[in-house]
């Protein structure tokens, strides 16, 4: 996004901030008045608050006669994290580590986020006296503007007692740091100051665009598939919910559309899956997913496949998009000598196994973040 702005109108930029995770290669990082910085992604660290407080104090410092432009995407909400007052870093890094292994999704994890940052929430496009022209790619399911990456620019309806009530749902409260619950019951009591809410004079000169979201990378994909050959069904209803509960839900309703659809087919879907973290083992959502689509798959076909794929080629904290599972899955695990795919699934350790027979797939980062796909193919 940066690029390509910068490209057609870096001739009127004065000046600029760049976050992207740590590794990428910032093809921009020559120009004197852009600020690149690597951050951590996704828990924040030292760079996402540096990025913070720079981009606090470029919007704070721009004229009220020149333009803030906010290029969103997701995956800001770690990458850009200044704590609010009495709310370290390190603590803020817990409270996103512990909701993230209760299998908490976006919209509850945000929730609170937003409630721990002098960033999020609308208070970023707050601290700037100029009008703020957001260009967002959405990469949560119903393209919230207020959830994409925390909604730094547009009106937060939730509140300090919302925060609250996420984390007791999902069990943690009794791991968060105490400065941080301090912090929440503070605001719940009125004593710390709320987000912009809708109709905040602060954001009257803000304005919102969505650029972009899951709707391209799917119909990209139909188009690919019908090149090829493929009679493409696209499943509207978003794949959400516990990854391995949502797999075997999912291939149920594949199996249904399957059974009217030419072969050979294809099955388009999106979404965003949680895992509850209870193993030791590495993976992510879409690894998940697959591995737990894998005993599954001959219900499809004699010949099928699934893939679940991060569109940021990053899925959980390793080097995978996702990966691939097919009808002979089962049987090359047990070729190979691994254990019962129901141990790699129990100890969330569905990197090893796909690891081992081949199976993950890796794109490097893309450059972009429109949430999860989902592939079904049947020959």
């Amino acid at each position: 996004m940066a690029s390509e702005f910068l490209h057609h109108l870096g001739h009127r930029v004065a000046a600029g901030l760049v976050v992207v995770p740590s590794g990428t290669n910032a093809p921009f990082n020559t120009r004197t008045n852009i600020d690149v910085i690597e951050a951590g992604h996704p828990t924040p660290d030292e760079g996402s608050e540096r990025a913070g407080r720079r981009a606090l104090a470029l919007a704070a410092g721009t004229p009220a006669e020149a333009c803030l432009v906010v290029l969103l995407s997701g995956g800001a909400s770690a990458l850009v994290a200044a704590p609010a007052d009495g709310v370290t870093l390190e603590e803020k890094r817990t409270v996103t580590r512990e909701l993230l292994r209760a299998g908490a999704d976006i919209c509850a994890l945000n929730t609170v986020r937003k409630h721990l940052s002098i960033v999020k929430g609308g208070r970023l496009a707050a601290d700037c006296r100029a009008p703020v022209v957001t260009l967002a790619i959405s990469d949560v399911v119903g393209d919230d503007p207020s959830a994409i990456a925390s909604g730094p620019t547009v009106p937060d309806p939730t509140s300090f007692s919302d925060a609250l009530t996420a984390l007791r749902d999902h069990g943690v409260q009794d791991r968060i740091p105490a400065a941080v619950l301090r912090h929440l019951e503070a605001g719940t009591r009125g004593e710390r100051a709320e987000s912009p809410k809708p109709g905040d004079s602060r954001l009257r000169r803000s304005r919102f665009h969505l650029i972009g979201s899951a709707r391209n990378a799917i119909e990209g994909a139909a188009g690919a598939a019908g090149s090829l050959g493929y009679s493409v069904h696209v499943h509207a209803t978003a794949v959400v919910g516990e990854a391995r509960d949502a797999a075997l839900a999912h291939l149920e309703t594949a199996a249904r559309i399957l059974h009217d659809l030419p072969r050979p087919a294809c099955i388009l879907s999106s979404g965003e899956t949680t895992v509850t973290v209870s193993g030791t083992g590495r993976g992510g959502r879409n690894q998940e997913f697959a591995l737990a689509s894998a005993p599954l798959m001959r219900s499809l076909g004699e010949v099928a496949a699934i893939a679940s794929l991060g569109t940021d080629g990053i899925d959980g904290p390793t080097d995978a998009a996702g990966a691939i599972a097919d009808t002979t899955t089962v049987e090359r695990a047990r070729h190979a000598g691994l254990r019962p795919l129901s141990d790699y699934l129990d100890n969330n350790d569905a990197y090893t196994c796909f690891s081992a027979l081949g199976d993950l797939v890796r794109t490097g980062p893309t450059g972009t973040n429109v949430g999860d796909i989902q592939v079904i193919l049947v020959a």
